[in-house]
């Protein structure tokens, strides 16, 4: 996969690019990640990204010139998907990721200001994603935040190809508790079916524990959930265990 970031900050998104598993993935090849100045394109000796809006208002505009002559200088593939980082933008989330994954090459866009101009929405962006409903000064974090999301994703970078199967909101629920040693932590002990070796109990007991916590945590994602016919059974096992905790 090839991803490129365009950015009036590329040492912020460089810096972040540098380390974990984003790294090893450029250093292992299965992933080429380029970050590039806006500026670069812009016009004039003040190299402009930004102009004020017309009919008037408050805060400054993202100049389309400096935007699509900096993507089409990438060359493009045509199945590349040319994002916008925008709080109006679509929600980023687990099945987005692993959406963009599968596509050969991403654009990030990294906006400022107060936005961009409506012709990039219109005649250059083929997505508009944000990471949550809160505003950022611009876009360089919420592209670090998708190049790692959708980086973890690609074949061959996860030491374990399980874990990124397992992660949270893989399959609409939260992840089950992991622990580590020592088994007894301040009187704090591992449930006992995990030292148990017995890998079926170990996975019911996980998949119960997902179900538990993504219905008390995550009411949103509870709603959306259709439990298969054996989660259905851990879900009566569960009632039956919080009605003898709490007669």
């Amino acid at each position: 996969m090839r991803i490129d970031v365009i950015t009036i900050f590329p040492d912020m998104v460089r810096a972040g690019l540098g380390y974990s598993i984003v790294k090893r993935a450029q250093e292992a090849g299965h992933v080429r990640v380029a970050v590039h100045d806006l500026r670069d394109h812009a016009p004039g000796k003040h190299r402009a990204t930004d102009d004020s809006p017309y009919g008037g208002g408050a805060g400054m505009v993202m100049l389309p010139g400096p935007l699509f002559q900096a993507v089409e200088s990438l060359d493009p593939v045509p199945e590349a998907r040319i994002i916008l980082l925008t709080p109006q933008g679509e929600t980023f989330s687990q099945a987005k990721a692993r959406e963009l994954s599968e596509a050969p090459h991403l654009v990030l866009l990294c906006g400022h200001y107060e936005g961009f101009d409506e012709r990039v929405r219109r005649h250059l962006a083929t997505d508009e994603i944000s990471i949550g409903d809160y505003v950022l000064t611009g876009g360089e974090l919420p592209a670090l935040v998708i190049a790692d999301a959708v980086t973890r994703l690609l074949p061959g970078v996860l030491g374990n190809a399980e874990s990124a199967e397992a992660d949270t909101f893989t399959d609409g629920l939260l992840e089950y508790p992991h622990y580590t040693r020592p088994l007894d932590f301040r009187g704090w002990r591992v449930p006992d079916v995990l030292l148990s070796g017995h890998h079926a109990e170990i996975a019911k007991w996980r998949r119960k524990e997902q179900l538990r916590r993504t219905r008390e945590r995550r009411p949103d994602l509870w709603a959306e959930f259709v439990p298969s016919k054996s989660d259905q059974k851990l879900l009566a096992q569960l009632a039956e265990e919080e009605s003898e905790e709490n007669p």
